[in-house]
């Protein structure tokens, strides 16, 4: 079972930066790591929940991104940080009760390398394009 720690997740820009996620809480089994801007409403959070099926057996790892843009809004002289869009990831893996450790390490690796800028251009362009399939 792993335990809730930091996470450092590195950025796409042009000079990659190294963004780490420190651990906030633990709520009905799922932990949330969060990346501070200083204004709650703007904190980036990952969530990892990992949970077996008590009637099948099976076993679901789910991992949530949410990366919010803020900006100051201003009324009446007065500036207030809202939340202006927020990008958001979801990865969900479902394994069967007699998988082995290397199917699972396979579909892993699989779901990394799927999101690689090189050799995957299909999923890469779909999702950062965005555009659709032809």
């Amino acid at each position: 079972m792993p335990q809730l720690q930091n996470l450092v997740l590195q950025d796409q820009a042009a000079t990659p930066v190294s963004h780490t996620f420190v651990p906030r809480d633990i709520i009905d089994g799922v932990g949330a790591v969060i990346e501070t801007s200083g204004v709650p409403i703007g904190n980036s959070v990952v969530t990892v929940s990992s949970k077996q099926s008590k009637t099948t057996g099976k076993w679901k790892a789910i991992v949530k991104i949410a990366v919010p843009v803020v900006q100051t809004q201003v009324v009446n002289g007065v500036s207030t940080p809202v939340v202006v869009r927020t990008a958001y990831a979801e990865l969900t893996f479902n394994f069967e009760p007699t998988s082995t450790l290397q199917e699972r390490k396979d579909i892993v690796a699989f779901s990394r390398n799927s999101l690689a800028i090189s050799g995957a251009t299909l999923t890469y362009d779909a999702i950062t394009a965005p555009s659709g399939i032809y």
